[in-house]
């Protein structure tokens, strides 16, 4: 429906007139509601990791911005953490999750791979994916973050790719309590 409006100006001999197309208004659209994360905090002391402790807050980074249903957090001094992280002189090596709210694994975060030449970030990421119920993928590409030695002292790769994401999230999605067929396992992460 169109309006006419007169403009009391003459121009000339002729009046102008205007008209104008009425402004439509949409009915406000309803965006469904987002789904509620129902998110696990895991609590991890790196007390012990010693030197790496800047590798093991960039792994721990890496996790909290790529997955949704889980999140590390460390642990207060003397609060009992799901997560121990340990430096010592061997190859790095964890006890397979997913670790539960009061549960208890362990990361050995071996000096060897970090004296050969592997990234400590890769190392930390890698080793905390096996906390969160990654097994070993190897052999594997760089792009694979469970791939560990296997992608070579050239890969930096802290990040994990799609497929251990959807992993970790299907892992902690609304809380849940299934496990990994590799829980409890020890996995040694030398080439």
């Amino acid at each position: 429906m169109l309006r006419k409006l007169s403009i009391g100006a003459m121009i000339g001999a002729a009046a102008i007139t205007l008209s104008v197309a009425p402004t439509a208004t949409a009915a406000p659209s309803k965006a469904p509601a987002p789904r509620p994360v129902l998110q696990t905090t895991l609590y991890y002391d790196d007390s012990q990791a010693a030197e790496f402790q800047d590798a093991v807050a960039a792994g721990v980074k890496v996790w909290n911005d790529n997955v949704q249903n889980v999140k590390l957090v460390e642990a207060q001094p003397g609060a009992r953490a799901e997560i121990q992280i340990i430096a010592d002189n061997g190859w790095p090596r964890a006890i397979v999750g997913p670790v539960r709210p009061g549960g208890r694994v362990q990361v050995w975060f071996g000096r060897q791979a970090v004296t050969q030449g592997y990234d400590t970030t890769r190392i930390a990421s890698h080793e905390l994916g096996h906390s969160l119920g990654l097994p070993d993928m190897k052999p594997g590409p760089c792009t694979s973050l469970m791939s560990g030695s296997t992608a070579g002292v050239p890969c930096k790769n802290p990040v994990p790719n799609s497929t251990e994401k959807a992993r970790v999230e299907a892992n902690y999605r609304t809380g849940a309590t299934s496990s990994s067929p590799f829980a409890g396992s020890l996995v040694v992460d030398a080439p």
